[in-house]
């Protein structure tokens, strides 16, 4: 069974740090562009970063430029997301992706699956 499961997520107050990782299950992530997205209550779900297969090249969201960074390590099977200076607009749902919806987001064509993880919650509040 192909399985993604994030961790990490938790409260934190304005200003500080979390680190999110994803573990893969089930395939090997090395082939696969991945990457993370967010949707907070009410809102739509947006791309926070991406990553590709080897790591080469990255996007992310201008919203959380020069704060987050996205990294793979695919000896380990897992992605992560550290996430610096945090605000409390950054609180949300994070998802891992692994698969097309990465893909498109690094300028790339659609791959031969998508799979999501169900999350970790970030909370942001003094």
């Amino acid at each position: 069974q192909v399985q993604l499961v994030e961790s990490g997520g938790g409260l934190v107050q304005p200003g500080g740090s979390l680190r999110l990782s994803c573990a893969a299950s089930g395939f090997t992530i090395s082939k696969y562009p991945m990457g993370w997205y967010r949707q907070a209550p009410g809102e739509v779900r947006e791309l926070v970063a991406a990553i590709t297969s080897t790591g080469d090249r990255t996007n992310y969201a201008d919203s959380v430029k020069g704060r987050f960074t996205i990294s793979r390590d695919n000896a380990k099977n897992t992605m992560y997301l550290q996430m610096n200076s945090l605000k409390p607009e950054d609180a949300a749902l994070y998802s891992c992706n692994a698969g097309s919806t990465a893909a498109y987001a690094l300028w790339l064509g659609a791959d031969d699956m998508d799979s999501w993880g169900k999350g970790t919650l970030v909370t942001v509040s003094s």
